[in-house]
């Protein structure tokens, strides 16, 4: 057989649907509930575990039982296919699958193309987010399959000749390697790749966009939880903000984690703002010293263009995901709170499946997976950093450039959890 443009055959195949970024209007239509009817795309799944409030659930739920996951409408996306790696007792895929009609598979490939010899869904998500995965030895890294999942996916593309968008679920990998490796593939092979936290499409509080263009000059971002799984959502957060300063994003020269004196020994070095922190709290003088709690870490980030940030981990402040910025010709800092819905359905994660829903039927990601490359890659760096005894590690690995792109987050504020039925 003889080998086609790689290019160009990687292409997706969505019919006369136009590789058009989403615009304003369509979005308001959307939220407003009346969007222009369209057919709803098959996808597959290909999913670590799938138990009550697993990233399957609270995404892939969104996708069979709507976007409040009772029955009501959801997304214009249809699940064809499932693919589990792991099927612990508290497994609830089954059922799924047995009341809504959709078959479960055990292989990748079959349940990319349904068990026939071509890609038979108009796309992939990949969602690598628990089940019983070892963790790295020294920096204690979760291993969750993700680079595994995207090369079984990509050789599935391979072996039938065509390729779909693809989403992946969370940081694209536990180390850096794996990341590159998976974005380096689906760039040369010319693949629509998303992926990424729901932190960055999240209701903000107050509803505050960043213009493309600000001078945003430091920054500061609040986060909680263990420091990898949760510290990769603080760092998207603050990444969808810093990615729109002037001159776009340029990379990350240097990367380091500190606790203890070291942090305030940081502050002292003019590397990270106690008035940014402040601003977080809500302490009003720009001179009060926050009280941390003593496990409390601190990401310090510098910029290859010389901006400074910090995240702030285990602070014992009660804090949710928060930012603070100091942004020229402003007085004081912009403060905004990426607010969660803080129980079923999880409603923040509804507004993610409406990126990857556009990305699906469009072929164009809704926003630049560059984003998550460069927030994977500090990750990693942070995580290095810890088991090297807090060591300032040089990154020009991370000379990762790119331009943002407008892409609505929630409107209004979380809603109160629900019960799901």
């Amino acid at each position: 057989m003889q080998q086609p443009n790689r290019r160009n055959f990687f292409r997706t195949s969505l019919g006369s649907v136009g590789l058009t970024l989403w615009n304003a209007q369509e979005w308001n239509l959307l939220l407003a509930g009346d969007q222009v009817p369209r057919p709803k795309l098959p996808v597959a799944a290909v999913v670590t575990v799938y138990h009550v409030n697993a990233h399957a659930d609270v995404i892939i739920g969104k996708i069979i039982e709507g976007w409040q996951q009772d029955g009501g409408p959801g997304p214009d996306l249809q699940l064809a296919s499932l693919y589990t790696d792991q099927v612990p007792s508290k497994d609830i895929s089954r059922g799924l699958a047995k009341k809504h009609g959709f078959p479960i598979f055990n292989t990748i490939e079959g349940a990319i193309t349904l068990g026939s010899n071509e890609v038979a869904v108009a796309g992939v998500l990949s969602i690598g987010e628990h089940g019983a995965y070892p963790s790295t030895a020294d920096t204690h890294q979760e291993m969750f399959p993700r680079r595994r999942f995207f090369d079984e996916i990509i050789a599935t593309f391979r072996k039938y000749n065509k390729s779909v968008p693809v989403f992946s679920d969370k940081h694209l990998a536990y180390a850096w390697l794996d990341a590159k490796h998976m974005y380096d593939t689906a760039r040369t092979l010319g693949i629509p790749f998303m992926a990424g936290s729901s932190v960055p499409t999240t209701w903000r509080l107050p509803p505050v966009e960043l213009p493309i263009g600000s001078e945003i000059t430091e920054v500061m971002m609040h986060g909680y939880g263990p420091l990898e799984a949760y510290g990769f959502h603080a760092l998207e957060g603050m990444q969808c903000m810093v990615e729109r300063r002037k001159g776009g994003e340029t990379g990350v020269a240097s990367v380091q984690a500190v606790k203890g004196d070291a942090i305030w020994q940081a502050e002292k070095d003019g590397r990270w703002s106690r008035e940014l922190l402040n601003a977080i709290v809500g302490i009003g003088s720009a001179t009060q010293r926050p009280e941390l709690d003593p496990t409390a870490i601190f990401y310090l980030i510098e910029y290859r263009d010389g901006l400074k940030a910090a995240v702030a981990m285990r602070t014992g402040l009660n804090k949710p995901f928060l930012i603070s910025a100091r942004v020229r010709g402003q007085n004081e800092p912009v403060a905004i709170n990426f607010a969660l819905q803080q129980g079923k359905p999880y409603e923040h994660f509804a507004h993610q499946v409406r990126a990857i829903e556009h990305m699906i039927h469009t072929g164009a990601p809704a926003y630049p997976v560059e984003r998550t490359l460069l927030t994977t890659g500090v990750l990693d760096s942070v995580m290095q950093s810890l088991a090297q005894g807090n060591k300032l590690l040089e990154t020009p690995h991370l000379a990762v450039a790119y331009h943002p792109v407008d892409w609505p987050f929630a409107k209004g504020v979380p809603p109160p959890p629900r019960k799901v039925p």
